[in-house]
């Protein structure tokens, strides 16, 4: 099966008989208040293998999540998201095998096409000859153009505390340490809940006066993050979003209310459904996944919830290049 578009018919070919696979993590992004601008690293990986082969035919393996429903042919958003890198780097590819294993929920809020994204443009940018190749600061541009916004792509391409922001058509996006004490818990439903959705329930605009609320949180979220957890709670309240979205996820909504009731740093995580809680230490974070197990048990019938205790991924998206 060919795949090359004509727009990329005169362009060089990449070499066959080369391997690449990327490991990328999930993300979490809004974190409460830092609405399109914070995002978190979580170390939850979902893995690509590209190989580059003699013949002209695109092969596609996927496991995991996903498996059941996502297409294995040039509609599938890794493949589109090679061919994008390939046209701006000036290539186009021959025959692929692509290897993909998903661990990262779909349609959840984890991040989970911001990594589909980095995965296929970091995959694309390490196949074609090293003088072609670009830096991390291009993978940033090329995947935030093709999400959107960098709040996600940014923590899944560099780890840790992604700081974003954007200046006319640039992105840019600087790193910050998490305490090693924080320790990230989610809750994910057996229900979806898209990006485009969850973002035609926001209003066209917010009062100055919740926009300045909310400034103060992101920024005092961002000081518990690293360096004063015991704000945790105070920092991830938010005057922006939840609460208009809460009606597209009334259990998760619920349970975030029920958290943070008790004094726990509940979230949704990204545009949900998702709930994110950011603890201090493991004891507190063991006590929350229980708390999460009774509630959901007792206030969400027929719903059924993954409780994972994360660490942070402070490393990224991890490239390994060989040829065969």
């Amino acid at each position: 099966m060919n795949t090359t578009s004509q727009t990329t018919v005169g362009l060089p070919v990449i070499d066959a008989g080369q391997q690449v696979t990327v490991r990328v993590p999930a993300t979490s992004a809004n974190l409460g208040p830092g609405y399109d601008s914070l995002g978190l690293a979580l170390a939850l990986h979902d893995t690509l293998t590209v190989e580059t082969l003699q013949t002209d035919e695109l092969l596609f393996e996927l496991s995991g999540e996903g498996a059941d429903t996502l297409p294995r042919d040039a509609s599938h958003l890794v493949i589109r998201a090679m061919e994008a890198a390939f046209a701006r780097l000036g290539y186009r590819h021959g025959g692929l095998k692509i290897t993909a294993e998903n661990v990262n929920p779909h349609g959840r809020g984890l991040g989970s096409s911001a990594s589909a994204v980095v995965a296929a443009v970091s995959a694309a940018n390490a196949l074609v000859p090293p003088p072609g190749r670009r830096d991390l600061d291009w993978i940033l541009q090329l995947t935030s153009e093709l999400e959107g916004h960098p709040d996600n792509v940014a923590p899944a391409i560099f780890g840790g505390l992604a700081l974003s922001w954007q200046d006319s058509d640039r992105y840019s996006s600087t790193c910050a340490t998490v305490l090693e004490s924080v320790i990230p818990v989610v809750a994910v439903p057996d229900f979806e809940l898209s990006t485009e959705a969850a973002r035609a329930l926001l209003p066209a605009s917010v009062g100055h006066h919740a926009a300045a609320m909310n400034s103060g949180r992101a920024a005092l979220l961002i000081h518990a993050l690293t360096q004063k957890p015991e704000f945790l709670h105070a920092g991830t309240e938010d005057y922006l979003h939840q609460s208009y979205r809460a009606e597209a996820m009334r259990p998760s909504a619920a349970l975030i209310t029920a958290l943070r009731k008790a004094g726990r740093a509940a979230v949704v995580s990204g545009a949900g459904p998702t709930v994110l809680v950011l603890a201090n230490g493991d004891a507190e974070a063991t006590e929350v996944a229980e708390f999460i197990e009774a509630f959901t048990a007792a206030n969400t019938p027929g719903i059924a919830w993954r409780v994972m205790k994360l660490a942070v991924d402070v490393e990224g998206a991890k490239v390994d290049l060989h040829r065969r």
